[in-house]
């Protein structure tokens, strides 16, 4: 695993040991990153399920200036601090070990706003409407900001949530569905 584009470019990401995260391919990241992208100016992006906050760090690496990453594993969170120290991504980054909703509700009593936010939970585990909804309801999402969300391709999600509506959707290989959108 590793950092595909930007300053960071080729730099090498620990993975989470054992079975319980599932990393983003290389090949997936580079495809995704030239839809999304595929380079920043500024921003804050949050990684929510952020694993060993592989998408996070490339996003930063693209020129996101200020990550947010949560997971509720301690050992994804010990891969993160890691990962973001190697990169000497530390000083621009929060590393939080929490439950998804409890993280977003935290992110809006501090009153932070997002331009790029990035789902990639446990494949079934996640209700990806309620998690959308409560990110608008929260007042989470700014305007113009980018939503990734990565799923089963068998999972369906909303064509138009509120003010999100989809921008891009895509598959990889037989089992990976891409849904992107875009607030309006």
């Amino acid at each position: 695993m590793r950092v595909i584009a930007g300053h960071l470019k080729g730099r090498q990401l620990k993975a989470v040991p054992g079975k319980s995260t599932r990393p983003t391919t290389d090949k997936v990241k580079e495809s995704v990153f030239q839809v999304i992208g595929p380079f920043f100016d500024g921003g804050t992006v949050l990684d929510l399920f952020a694993g060993s906050g592989s998408l996070g760090i490339e996003a930063m690496s693209r020129g996101m200036e200020y990550g947010v990453f949560v997971d509720k594993h301690p050992k994804a969170i010990h891969i993160i601090k890691e990962n973001l120290r190697a990169m000497k991504l530390d000083q621009s980054s929060e590393v939080f070990r929490a439950e998804a909703h409890r993280a977003l509700k935290a992110a809006a009593k501090r009153g932070l706003k997002f331009d790029l936010i990035l789902l990639d939970p446990p494949y079934g585990k996640v209700d990806y409407e309620e998690i959308l909804t409560s990110m608008i309801e929260l007042q989470l999402v700014n305007p113009g900001c980018t939503i990734y969300c990565e799923h089963e391709l068998s999972e369906k999600l909303p064509g138009k949530l509120m003010h999100l509506e989809v921008y891009k959707e895509d598959r990889y290989g037989g089992t990976i569905g891409i849904t992107i959108y875009k607030a309006e």
